[in-house]
């Protein structure tokens, strides 16, 4: 493939157990492999944005993460937060039960509160949990997520009952046409996982495993 799949990747540590330690490692490889962002919590923002200001490296966070089951103006709090913190990127997790209770309005207030928290200022990627909603669902989520001004949708927290699945980003390609991003997260863990994906259509891939993904690029020219 002729894409550049360093900068699809967000390299992603967001254990709730992760050590100051690693999230500076975490940087580090980011900055060494050229990845395109690194997902932290929000607690881990500062920090990262110190260790990656003279990069070229984004920092991404998580909003209402991992439930979404936050109120709306806490997720609006917090995304106005890891802003001034440093955060470039947010990855907001809808409200998943308002979703399947059909309260498609407080979805998009939900998801909308954030995109107006971040406009101008970082790019919104709206996390709908594929695992836990029907085709129907995930259809009506991404199409709320277009509607409420956000730049992405993305699959999974990972911390759910499964991951990206290629159907799941052809389904969601589908759905928010060309000029939304998809991002693939959870279970993403090897070259062909990722390639699949981008095939698939996504435009970034979130992984714990992005210096695997790279190595196995390497192996593969080496064929």
């Amino acid at each position: 493939m002729t894409v550049n799949i360093a900068k699809m990747i967000d390299h992603t540590l967001l254990k709730p157990e992760a050590t100051k330690n690693q999230i500076a490692e975490l940087c580090q490889e980011a900055s060494e492999n050229g990845f395109m962002s690194v997902c932290v919590n929000p607690a881990w923002v500062k920090l990262s944005s110190d260790l990656l200001h003279e990069t070229d490296v984004k920092v991404c966070t998580v909003i209402g993460f991992p439930l979404g089951a936050s109120t709306t103006e806490t997720k609006a709090f917090e995304t106005k937060k890891a802003i001034e913190d440093g955060a470039t990127e947010v990855d907001m997790v809808i409200n998943i039960g308002a979703l399947k209770s059909g309260q498609f309005d407080a979805v998009q207030q939900d998801i909308q509160a954030v995109t107006a928290a971040a406009s101008g200022k970082a790019l919104t990627k709206v996390i709908i949990e594929t695992s836990l909603l029907t085709n129907e669902e995930k259809v009506r989520a991404c199409e709320l997520a277009v509607a409420a001004g956000a730049d992405y949708v993305k699959t999974s927290t990972g911390f759910s009952t499964g991951g990206a699945t290629v159907e799941d980003i052809r389904l969601m390609r589908e759905t928010v046409g060309p000029e939304i991003g998809v991002k693939a997260s959870g279970g993403v863990r090897s070259t062909e996982d990722a390639n699949n994906m981008i095939e698939a259509g996504a435009t970034r891939i979130g992984a714990s495993s992005g210096v695997k993904i790279l190595q196995g690029l390497v192996a593969d020219s080496d064929y």
